[in-house]
């Protein structure tokens, strides 16, 4: 039977498949969602950065409040403990009256027992007049500020640590560490001829950046380690070595391959201070200084500024680091030598001083018994 372009449908209900236009016709796109349109928005990526900066830094501001009132806290109460006790002979007892008090009317709160109020007692008798304590101290966390008045004496080196702290973010872990390894005698102290190599105030910038000596302890090698040895420690304990080296350096790499009229040389370590914004070539000596070995790293400072250094970078500093050194002949060695560089010893096995004898209980009693007052 023969049926009509428009005869409808079949007999038993089917649609007719005679139009072939109607057959293939194509389903019309689906809205453009949009997820996908924000997605790919350069406008929008760059305005939820900005957004997610805004955020971080008012959490920052907000954490760096609540820390600021929580150790202006702290030395208030201890300096009315101390004011009272002076002025009503109050004996040591108030301090563990005070702690069962004050729990029981904050049993939320942490940070009142008897252990750290000698710690709040001690902060406020090292700062009476509350300056340190209203700018420095008010950017540390307070088991920060413990350890400055479990491991250190003096205000000096107190606010000097406080300081170094604050400007490069240590650690708890790290402050400790530094403070054991004596970084304030031993920063800025290396042979160098950067006073008269280096224009102000990159000189100066560059003497404070290294340090004499150089601990290495977290090798664990022996005294009598060679240099490829100690090389090789230092790159597999990159991230320790970067941290006794200070802050801004970043590690380039090592064997630092260079070629000159045909002939190859290789750098121990070569390094770039993105604060100094130059590179850093890093000779290791197993031996006590020579003065030809100032003559060798000048002529990689040479290479390195030819063939690495670009345009806008700072003139490439040298460090030698030797077994010991003769400080005068370090200071005439480098007298001749044109380019920027420094001397220093390095330790493989750290001097331990004598154990501060401290009647304050120790920072790990305190946290452990806060992490009991929080269960």
């Amino acid at each position: 039977m023969r049926r009509s372009a428009h005869a409808g449908p079949l007999p038993d209900g089917r649609p007719t498949n005679d139009n072939p236009v109607s057959a293939v016709s194509a389903e019309p796109p689906g809205p453009i969602r949009m997820t996908d349109l924000l997605r790919n928005s350069p406008d929008y990526s760059s305005w939820l950065t900005d957004l997610k900066l805004r955020v971080e830094q008012a959490r920052q501001r907000a954490a760096l409040l609540v820390n600021r009132e929580l150790i202006a806290l702290y030395w208030q109460i201890c300096r009315d403990i101390l004011e009272r006790q002076q002025r009503q002979g109050w004996g040591a007892k108030v301090i563990d009256q005070l702690a069962r008090d004050l729990k029981a009317a904050f049993p939320d709160m942490r940070g009142f027992s008897p252990r750290n109020l000698k710690y709040m007692r001690a902060f406020a008798e090292a700062w009476p007049d509350g300056t340190f304590v209203q700018q420095a101290a008010a950017q540390l966390p307070w088991f920060h500020l413990c350890t400055l008045l479990d491991k250190l004496k003096g205000n000096a080196e107190r606010e000097w640590y406080a300081t170094k702290a604050v400007e490069h973010g240590w650690s708890r872990n790290i402050l400790a560490m530094q403070i054991e390894t004596r970084l304030h005698e031993r920063q800025g102290s290396a042979v160098t001829n950067f006073r008269d190599r280096l224009a102000s105030p990159q000189s100066d910038l560059a003497r404070e950046t290294l340090k004499d000596p150089y601990i290495f302890d977290f090798l664990g090698l022996s005294a009598d380690a060679q240099e490829r040895d100690i090389e090789q420690a230092l790159t597999q304990h990159i991230t320790r070595f970067l941290i006794e080296l200070g802050a801004g350096f970043a590690f380039v790499g090592h064997q630092y391959r260079l070629e000159v009229g045909g002939d190859e040389f290789f750098i121990d370590l070569l390094f770039y201070h993105l604060k100094l914004r130059c590179y850093v070539v890093v000779e290791l000596k197993t031996t006590p200084f020579k003065p030809e070995y100032a003559g060798q790293l000048n002529f990689y400072l040479s290479a390195v500024d030819a063939q690495v250094k670009q345009p806008d970078d700072q003139p490439t500093i040298g460090l030698l680091l030797c077994r010991e050194k003769n400080r005068l002949v370090a200071e005439y060695a480098l007298r001749g030598m044109a380019k920027p560089i420094g001397v220093a010893e390095y330790q493989l096995l750290r001097e331990v001083p004598a154990p501060l004898v401290s009647d304050l209980p120790s920072i790990e009693r305190i946290e452990a018994e806060l992490g009991s007052d929080a269960q």
